[in-house]
């Protein structure tokens, strides 16, 4: 499956898969629970200051169909393995989103 940017879509390619990060209201709460709420969340990502906990809490609410075996510490670990760089883009889309909506 690849994102559909019309909907809100971002793609996150970890460990060889790509996956697909979709803020729903249910996934964007479910989010805010964990991590407070999404204002200071954007504040933060802004300042330069959200931790990588945070950002694989995003996103593993976010994920639209999570491949068999996943688990949140093995979506963490392949966010470090694959790099800050790699993992931006999607964070930036769905920051983005999360601000201006669909």
């Amino acid at each position: 499956m690849s994102a559909n940017p019309v909907r809100g879509e971002a793609a996150l390619r970890v460990a060889g898969a790509a996956l697909v990060l979709r803020p729903t209201f249910g996934a964007l709460v479910a989010a805010e629970q964990e991590l407070g709420p999404l204002f200071a969340l954007v504040e933060r990502a802004a300042a330069g200051q959200l931790t990588l906990n945070e950002i694989a809490g995003l996103f593993w609410h976010c994920l639209h169909e999570r491949p068999e075996g996943l688990t949140r510490d093995r979506l963490g670990e392949a966010m470090v393995e694959a790099g800050l760089a790699a993992i931006t883009p999607g964070l930036r889309t769905l920051i983005a989103d999360i601000l201006k909506g669909r």
